[in-house]
């Protein structure tokens, strides 16, 4: 079983960087496709990025190819989301996932709490 906590959100003008982290417990973390999703006020939950296993393969939302980065640390059980170029649509709270198997496709099983991203214009 992974339990998830994340960290590193906050307040950044419109332009600016953020690197979001996803600390996971548990011996299996390697064997884990990691995903981070967001949520907007009123809006659903969304996908952002996904990580599988080996981090061999990687997928991004259209809304950020080119601005976020997904990578994992498996010696720190961490995931990372490198965000640049940030806009204020980008606000939300951000929830990191675990996954059920390899790859993303596999869903997700277990969730954090969320971090607040709030990109000021």
């Amino acid at each position: 079983q992974v339990q998830v906590v994340e960290s590193g959100g906050g307040l950044v003008q419109a332009g600016g960087s953020l690197r979001l982290s996803c600390a996971a417990s548990g011996r299996t973390f390697s064997r884990h496709a990691m995903g981070w999703l967001r949520q907007a006020p009123g809006k659903e939950r969304e996908f952002v990025a996904d990580i599988s296993w080996n981090s061999r393969s990687t997928h991004y939302a259209d809304s950020v190819k080119g601005r976020f980065t997904i990578s994992r640390d498996d010696a720190k059980n961490t995931v990372y989301l490198q965000m640049n170029s940030l806009k204020p649509e980008d606000t939300a709270v951000y929830y990191c996932a675990a996954g059920l198997g390899y790859y993303a496709t596999a869903g997700y099983g277990h969730w954090g709490q969320g971090t607040q991203v709030t990109v000021s214009s």
